[in-house]
């Protein structure tokens, strides 16, 4: 699978089951129909059962779903409110183009675009704050409310509509690299070389409140797991050195501690020493932010020892997520020569 293919898949939390399928299938193609379920909140977990019983159970985990709107109501003129589902900034919305609903089998998604109330109209006061969701409207052509209504109804979900793009030095830009960058390379981990039992865990609504993280990792309870996401980079412009996450181009990020989870202390010593020892691209992340799967499946039943290895990602949670592939082979690489060194 490809990560274009991911990238532009529709999946917001609670509603991955595009790539849900995509999951689903390969890891069947991989390991049999038996060793693949899902559990009750969606989440997809592949089970390679190794030779050596004695060595530790690993998990790598990365979640499927994407940051996005959900339709809430229409106005008499038949333009769509929403809400975010996910840490939306409202700043990134305005005249960004949408797809209002999923595309089905004989049902195309609607095209849109935000808007708000014209710089024109503004008052000083207003241009001075940045518009609030609340302020802010879906146009999907649509002539009246009882239109807008048919064609999207409360509840309809609404994702960025941004195509997968290469450009510069190896950059490429897109919607929902969080996380559909972890989910491309657990497919490509699919073979990696460990004897031990190694699960594949696709989880649900991370974006949501790690909910679907929680699920499995009780179902699951692994030794280890190893949390394959993205993390802002916060490298742009002239943003203190102090508070820049990591560094775009300059390869995975090794977490030793976020909002939500301190990563296991001898997990990241090995890591950092992997990727060292393999001179695989790698940083240690500089500002503790963000939150992600491994506070959740660090804490789920007996707990486990995890770690979270982030491609960096400038404009998270936007209509135009950028990355470099440098990084992002870099997570595959430093995951796989890990798993071999254990």
């Amino acid at each position: 699978m490809d990560l274009k293919t991911l990238c532009e898949a529709q999946g917001l939390s609670g509603r991955e089951e595009k790539i849900r399928r995509m999951a689903l299938d390969a890891c069947v193609k991989a390991f049999g129909q038996s060793a693949v379920t899902l559990d009750g909140l969606g989440s997809v977990i592949a089970r390679r059962k190794g030779a050596n019983s004695a060595k530790p159970t690993v998990m790598l985990a990365a979640h499927m779903d994407e940051v996005g709107l959900m339709v809430i109501s229409a106005t008499e003129e038949g333009l769509l409110r929403f809400r975010a589902i996910g840490g939306v900034d409202a700043r990134v919305l305005v005249s960004k183009r949408v797809r209002v609903g999923y595309e089905a089998e004989g049902k195309p998604s609607l095209p849109g675009v935000i808007g708000a109330l014209a710089i024109h109209l503004q008052t000083a006061e207003d241009r001075k704050t940045v518009l609030p969701i609340e302020q802010l409207y879906i146009d999907i052509g649509a002539k009246d409310k009882a239109e807008a209504e048919r064609l999207a109804p409360a509840g309809t979900l609404v994702t960025f509509d941004t195509p997968y793009t290469p450009f510069g030095d190896g950059c490429v830009l897109a919607k929902a690299f969080d996380d559909r960058v972890g989910v491309y390379n657990l497919l490509r981990l699919l073979d990696a070389p460990y004897d031990g039992d190694l699960v594949f865990a696709f989880t649900s609504q991370e974006e949501a409140g790690c909910r679907g993280a929680v699920s499995a990792g009780y179902s699951v309870q692994p030794d280890i797991a190893l949390i394959l996401e993205c993390t802002s980079a916060n490298d742009l412009g002239e943003t203190p050195e102090a508070l820049q996450v990591c560094r775009v181009g300059q390869g995975v990020c090794v977490s030793f501690m976020d909002n939500a989870s301190i990563g296991d202390a001898e997990l990241y010593r090995a890591l950092l020493a992997t990727g060292e020892a393999q001179g695989i691209p790698h940083q240690i992340k500089q500002f503790v932010s963000g939150g992600n799967d491994a506070g959740s499946i660090q804490r789920s039943g007996a707990g486990s020892r995890t770690l979270a290895l982030s491609v960096p990602c400038r404009n998270i949670h936007s209509p135009a997520c950028v990355c470099s592939v440098r990084d992002i082979d870099s997570q595959e690489a430093l995951t796989r020569a890990y798993l071999q060194s254990l």
